[in-house]
């Protein structure tokens, strides 16, 4: 199983980024996916899911300015990412959960893509 984040970049407050994850090895369109970020010093959060179904849920500090989406055909996950703030940096990271109840515990783990945004 592979996952492959991409898309980081270092931008200044209020530009755009769109990561992508790259799905191999798996069934894509039967998981459950989600982007999570970890900032120097801090834990590791949800920031945006989408269930096999494509409903998707964000943590508060995004609602509004993210977006995540799938393509299934592709086998990749999206998350549109507009009007960041410097709090938006950290490594995000893609992963796979079977069950949706399991998604802070996923399955399967992608590498990391960097996203600094500055003031």
């Amino acid at each position: 199983v592979q996952l492959q984040a991409s898309g980081g970049g270092a931008v200044q407050a209020g530009g755009s980024l769109r990561l992508s994850c790259a799905a191999s090895g798996i069934t894509f369109s039967n998981y459950n996916m989600g982007w999570y970020r970890q900032a120097p010093g801090k834990q590791r959060e949800l920031v945006a899911a989408i269930s096999s179904g494509s409903v998707t849920d964000y943590t508060d500090s995004v609602k509004g300015r993210f977006t995540i989406s799938r393509d299934n055909a592709k086998k990749t996950m999206y998350l549109q990412m507009n009007s960041l703030k410097p709090e938006d940096t950290a490594v995000y990271h893609c992963a796979a959960s079977y069950y949706m109840r399991a998604i802070h515990r996923p399955d399967f783990w992608g590498q990391g893509t960097q996203v600094t945004v500055s003031s």
